[in-house]
Protein backbone atom coordinates (compact mmCIF):
# COMPACT_ATOMS: atom_id res chain seq x y z
CA UNK A 1 0.00 0.00 0.00
CA UNK A 2 1.26 3.83 -0.56
CA UNK A 3 -0.27 6.42 1.49
CA UNK A 4 -0.55 10.07 0.44
CA UNK A 5 -1.41 13.13 2.50
CA UNK A 6 -3.16 16.25 0.28
CA UNK A 7 -1.88 19.42 0.28
CA UNK A 8 -1.94 20.70 4.30
CA UNK A 9 -0.86 16.85 5.61
CA UNK A 10 2.55 15.18 5.48
CA UNK A 11 5.09 13.52 2.99
CA UNK A 12 4.02 11.90 -0.09
CA UNK A 13 4.73 7.34 -0.66
CA UNK A 14 4.81 6.35 -3.67
CA UNK A 15 4.48 3.14 -5.47
CA UNK A 16 5.73 2.28 -8.80
CA UNK A 17 2.46 0.36 -9.71
CA UNK A 18 -0.11 2.45 -7.52
CA UNK A 19 -0.30 5.55 -5.38
CA UNK A 20 -3.28 6.09 -3.26
CA UNK A 21 -3.45 9.81 -2.16
CA UNK A 22 -5.50 10.40 1.21
CA UNK A 23 -6.69 13.95 2.99
CA UNK A 24 -5.70 13.90 6.39
CA UNK A 25 -9.39 12.83 7.57
CA UNK A 26 -9.16 9.38 5.74
CA UNK A 27 -5.65 8.64 7.09
CA UNK A 28 -7.05 8.98 10.79
CA UNK A 29 -10.23 7.08 9.56
CA UNK A 30 -7.83 4.13 8.43
CA UNK A 31 -5.85 4.37 11.81
CA UNK A 32 -9.41 4.11 13.23
CA UNK A 33 -10.45 1.21 11.31
CA UNK A 34 -7.57 -0.46 12.31
CA UNK A 35 -7.42 0.24 16.00
CA UNK A 36 -11.38 -1.05 16.22
CA UNK A 37 -10.59 -4.26 14.53
CA UNK A 38 -7.47 -5.05 16.21
CA UNK A 39 -9.32 -3.91 19.85
CA UNK A 40 -11.88 -6.65 19.15
CA UNK A 41 -10.66 -9.23 17.00
CA UNK A 42 -9.11 -12.32 19.29
CA UNK A 43 -6.47 -12.53 16.94
CA UNK A 44 -2.98 -10.41 15.79
CA UNK A 45 -4.26 -8.82 12.22
CA UNK A 46 -2.08 -7.72 9.63
CA UNK A 47 0.36 -4.86 11.00
CA UNK A 48 -0.28 -1.44 9.36
CA UNK A 49 2.52 0.30 9.74
CA UNK A 50 2.61 2.57 6.97
CA UNK A 51 -0.72 4.06 8.32
CA UNK A 52 0.98 4.60 11.93
CA UNK A 53 4.42 6.23 10.25
CA UNK A 54 2.21 8.61 7.98
CA UNK A 55 -0.10 9.15 11.21
CA UNK A 56 2.56 10.15 13.12
CA UNK A 57 3.91 12.44 10.23
CA UNK A 58 0.73 13.80 9.95
CA UNK A 59 1.00 14.33 14.27
CA UNK A 60 4.12 15.98 14.01
CA UNK A 61 3.04 18.52 11.09
CA UNK A 62 -0.31 19.42 13.11
CA UNK A 63 2.09 20.22 16.49
CA UNK A 64 4.44 22.51 14.32
CA UNK A 65 1.26 23.86 12.74
CA UNK A 66 -0.29 24.48 16.65
CA UNK A 67 3.33 26.55 17.57
CA UNK A 68 2.35 29.31 15.12
CA UNK A 69 -1.36 29.58 16.35
CA UNK A 70 -1.29 33.01 18.40
CA UNK A 71 -1.54 32.11 22.70
CA UNK A 72 -5.28 32.42 23.92
CA UNK A 73 -6.69 31.55 20.32
CA UNK A 74 -9.42 29.40 20.59
CA UNK A 75 -8.56 27.03 17.70
CA UNK A 76 -5.35 25.80 20.24
CA UNK A 77 -7.39 24.21 22.51
CA UNK A 78 -9.71 22.89 19.76
CA UNK A 79 -6.72 21.38 17.33
CA UNK A 80 -4.90 20.16 20.99
CA UNK A 81 -7.43 17.93 22.00
CA UNK A 82 -7.55 16.50 18.07
CA UNK A 83 -3.74 16.10 18.28
CA UNK A 84 -4.70 14.57 22.05
CA UNK A 85 -7.29 12.01 20.61
CA UNK A 86 -5.33 10.81 17.94
CA UNK A 87 -2.45 9.75 20.35
CA UNK A 88 -4.71 7.98 22.11
CA UNK A 89 -5.87 6.16 19.27
CA UNK A 90 -2.24 5.54 18.32
CA UNK A 91 -1.27 4.32 21.64
CA UNK A 92 -4.00 2.24 22.19
CA UNK A 93 -4.15 0.59 18.77
CA UNK A 94 -0.02 -0.43 19.60
CA UNK A 95 -1.03 -1.20 23.00
CA UNK A 96 -3.74 -3.86 21.67
CA UNK A 97 -1.15 -5.39 19.22
CA UNK A 98 1.89 -5.80 21.85
CA UNK A 99 -0.92 -7.22 24.52
CA UNK A 100 -2.12 -10.08 21.74
CA UNK A 101 1.60 -10.92 21.25
CA UNK A 102 2.51 -11.15 24.59
CA UNK A 103 -0.44 -13.37 25.11
CA UNK A 104 -0.18 -15.68 22.11
CA UNK A 105 3.84 -14.91 21.21
CA UNK A 106 4.81 -18.84 19.94
CA UNK A 107 1.62 -18.53 17.99
CA UNK A 108 2.04 -15.63 16.24
CA UNK A 109 6.09 -15.87 15.52
CA UNK A 110 4.99 -19.24 14.17
CA UNK A 111 2.26 -17.70 11.68
CA UNK A 112 5.09 -14.83 10.83
CA UNK A 113 7.56 -17.56 9.84
CA UNK A 114 5.03 -20.03 7.90
CA UNK A 115 4.03 -16.99 5.76
CA UNK A 116 4.38 -17.46 2.22
CA UNK A 117 6.43 -15.04 0.07
CA UNK A 118 4.33 -11.95 -1.13
CA UNK A 119 1.97 -13.05 2.25
CA UNK A 120 1.66 -9.35 3.65
CA UNK A 121 3.74 -9.41 7.29
CA UNK A 122 1.78 -9.74 10.38
CA UNK A 123 4.36 -7.88 12.46
CA UNK A 124 6.33 -4.81 11.89
CA UNK A 125 10.12 -5.23 12.15
CA UNK A 126 10.02 -3.63 15.85
CA UNK A 127 6.95 -6.05 16.80
CA UNK A 128 8.90 -9.32 15.28
CA UNK A 129 12.22 -8.27 17.95
CA UNK A 130 9.58 -7.71 20.67
CA UNK A 131 8.14 -11.10 19.97
CA UNK A 132 11.60 -12.83 19.52
CA UNK A 133 13.28 -11.10 22.85
CA UNK A 134 9.65 -11.87 24.53
CA UNK A 135 10.00 -15.64 23.71
CA UNK A 136 13.88 -15.81 24.44
CA UNK A 137 12.56 -13.91 28.17
CA UNK A 138 10.12 -16.64 28.73
CA UNK A 139 12.12 -19.75 27.93
CA UNK A 140 14.71 -18.29 30.29
CA UNK A 141 12.79 -17.51 33.17
CA UNK A 142 10.85 -20.64 32.94
CA UNK A 143 14.26 -22.92 32.78
CA UNK A 144 15.74 -20.77 35.68
CA UNK A 145 12.17 -20.96 38.31
CA UNK A 146 10.77 -24.50 37.42
CA UNK A 147 12.61 -26.42 34.45
CA UNK A 148 15.59 -27.20 36.11
CA UNK A 149 14.44 -28.41 39.23
CA UNK A 150 11.95 -30.98 37.14
CA UNK A 151 13.51 -34.64 36.12
CA UNK A 152 15.49 -34.72 32.78
CA UNK A 153 12.88 -35.55 30.58
CA UNK A 154 10.36 -33.41 31.81
CA UNK A 155 12.99 -30.32 31.25
CA UNK A 156 11.79 -29.37 27.89
CA UNK A 157 8.31 -27.16 27.26
CA UNK A 158 6.87 -27.00 23.99
CA UNK A 159 5.60 -23.31 23.58
CA UNK A 160 3.10 -23.73 21.01
CA UNK A 161 1.31 -26.26 23.10
CA UNK A 162 1.80 -24.87 26.52
CA UNK A 163 0.65 -20.92 25.45
CA UNK A 164 -3.36 -21.47 24.38
CA UNK A 165 -3.97 -20.39 21.12
CA UNK A 166 -6.66 -17.32 19.80
CA UNK A 167 -9.77 -18.38 19.93
CA UNK A 168 -11.14 -18.07 16.47
CA UNK A 169 -14.56 -19.34 17.36
CA UNK A 170 -15.68 -16.54 19.93
CA UNK A 171 -18.11 -13.96 18.67
CA UNK A 172 -17.93 -10.65 17.69
CA UNK A 173 -20.23 -7.68 16.38
CA UNK A 174 -19.40 -6.57 12.82
CA UNK A 175 -20.59 -3.31 10.59
CA UNK A 176 -20.94 -4.15 6.61
CA UNK A 177 -18.83 -2.18 4.32
CA UNK A 178 -19.17 -4.08 1.01
CA UNK A 179 -22.20 -5.95 0.13
CA UNK A 180 -21.16 -9.95 0.73
CA UNK A 181 -23.20 -12.75 -0.84
CA UNK A 182 -23.80 -16.56 0.31
CA UNK A 183 -21.47 -16.43 3.46
CA UNK A 184 -21.86 -19.90 4.75
CA UNK A 185 -22.69 -19.80 8.63
CA UNK A 186 -21.79 -23.09 10.86
CA UNK A 187 -24.34 -24.78 13.31
CA UNK A 188 -24.04 -23.88 16.54
CA UNK A 189 -25.57 -27.63 17.50
CA UNK A 190 -25.83 -30.75 16.04
CA UNK A 191 -28.96 -30.70 15.69
CA UNK A 192 -28.66 -27.67 13.46
CA UNK A 193 -26.96 -26.99 9.61
CA UNK A 194 -24.97 -24.82 7.76
CA UNK A 195 -26.83 -22.24 6.06
CA UNK A 196 -25.89 -19.42 3.95
CA UNK A 197 -26.66 -15.48 4.24
CA UNK A 198 -26.18 -12.28 2.56
CA UNK A 199 -24.74 -9.29 4.11
CA UNK A 200 -26.08 -6.28 3.35
CA UNK A 201 -24.06 -2.82 3.13
CA UNK A 202 -25.08 -0.94 6.85
CA UNK A 203 -26.10 -3.73 8.25
CA UNK A 204 -25.03 -4.53 11.43
CA UNK A 205 -23.96 -8.28 13.29
CA UNK A 206 -23.32 -11.08 15.30
CA UNK A 207 -21.01 -13.77 13.71
CA UNK A 208 -18.98 -16.07 14.92
CA UNK A 209 -15.70 -14.83 13.74
CA UNK A 210 -13.60 -17.44 12.20
CA UNK A 211 -16.12 -17.06 9.61
CA UNK A 212 -16.25 -13.62 9.04
CA UNK A 213 -12.12 -13.29 9.28
CA UNK A 214 -11.55 -12.95 5.54
CA UNK A 215 -13.75 -9.73 4.98
CA UNK A 216 -12.06 -8.00 8.25
CA UNK A 217 -8.26 -8.71 6.91
CA UNK A 218 -9.72 -7.59 3.23
CA UNK A 219 -11.63 -4.62 4.52
CA UNK A 220 -15.01 -5.60 3.66
CA UNK A 221 -16.24 -5.67 7.11
CA UNK A 222 -15.73 -3.64 9.96
CA UNK A 223 -15.68 -4.79 14.01
CA UNK A 224 -17.04 -2.41 16.19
Amino acid sequence: MSDALSDDGSDVHQDDTQEEVMTPAELIGKLEEAWLNEKFSPELLENKSEVVECVMEQLSHMEANLQRVKKGDMKASVHRMEIDRIRFVLSSYLRARLQKIEKFFPHVLEREKSRGEGDPSLLSPEEFAFAKEYYANTETYLKAVALKRMPPNLQNVDMLKAVPEPCLDSFVFLRVKERQENIMVEPESDDQREYVVDLEVGSQHLMRYRTIAPLVSGGAVQLI
